[in-house]
């Protein structure tokens, strides 16, 4: 018992230089190299934190360090440690969709799943009862449509409110349908330049294209609408569904924008 505790002070004074230095996330790798100690007693020295609410694991052999402020929660705001965790996975990102819409200042609340976006391969979503983070696969993505935000932590990588918009149409039926999205996108539109947006189509898939620029002209936004149609002027459009997962395959044509009209929407 008395080894036991020694370990959970050595690490929770560590933990505490950590903080210091402006870091608030931990590896066991890098805990296993600070302490020459058996696994069992750096393991207890671990329980025994977490159970303190000192530290909190969000994947295997990566932990965040939790300050007094946050040990109500058991968990800090995920601003502060997915930069450091997607570093530790070795994986390219971007914080996207409702998550970057929000950093942006769109919508009425924070959504309750954070959503990051990578490359392929896919990753798991982590989901416990302090955390629920969403992973998005994409292709590929073009440096310049992300930006980098300053945080207390450092720097966090995010979608553009240009590209955020794309994800947004992109992605709806994972984040709750398109109902959900429209006004987001309508506080997302005065972000927006023309200009940009119509730069950002460049990578976008058409039907994409389409049902964003459908949907700007249905919320009057004509300036975003009419940059997204210029867009697409060299481009083979064929029609396509507003709902692609929608039950109903049928309805009115917008000519405008070739899509078939198959599901309401609530503007």
């Amino acid at each position: 018992m008395k080894g036991q505790a020694v370990t959970y002070n050595y690490i929770s004074d560590y933990l505490f230089k950590v903080q210091a230095k402006g870091r608030n996330t931990i590896s066991l790798d890098e805990l296993r190299s600070e302490f020459k100690v058996s696994e069992k007693a750096l393991q207890q020295g671990i329980f025994r934190l977490k159970i303190k609410n000192q530290l909190a694991q969000v994947r295997k052999k990566f932990y965040v360090i939790i300050p007094p402020q946050y040990s109500h929660r058991g968990m800090i705001p995920y601003t502060l440690f997915v930069d450091d965790m997607m570093k530790h996975l070795k994986r390219e990102y971007y914080v996207g969709l409702l998550s970057a819409a929000a950093l942006h200042g769109a919508g009425h609340q924070q959504p309750m799943e954070f959503n990051i976006v990578i490359r392929k391969p896919t990753f798991r979503n982590i989901k416990n009862q302090k955390l629920s983070i969403a992973f998005f696969t994409k292709g590929d993505w073009d440096p310049d449509q992300v930006s980098q935000r300053k945080t207390e932590a450092g720097y966090l990588n995010i979608s553009t409110p240009e590209l955020t918009v794309f994800d947004l149409v992109c992605y709806n039926q994972k984040i709750g349908g398109l109902n959900r999205i429209i006004p987001i996108l309508e506080d997302l539109s005065e972000e927006i330049k023309p200009s940009v947006i119509a730069r950002t189509a460049k990578n976008q898939k058409s039907p994409v294209i389409q049902r964003l620029g459908y949907l700007f002209d249905e919320l009057g936004i004509k300036n975003l609408s009419e940059a997204l149609y210029k867009s697409m002027e060299k481009k083979k459009v064929k029609e396509v569904l507003l709902s692609p997962l929608h039950k109903n395959r049928s309805g009115v044509i917008n000519n405008r924008w070739k899509i078939i009209i198959n599901t309401k929407l609530d503007i």
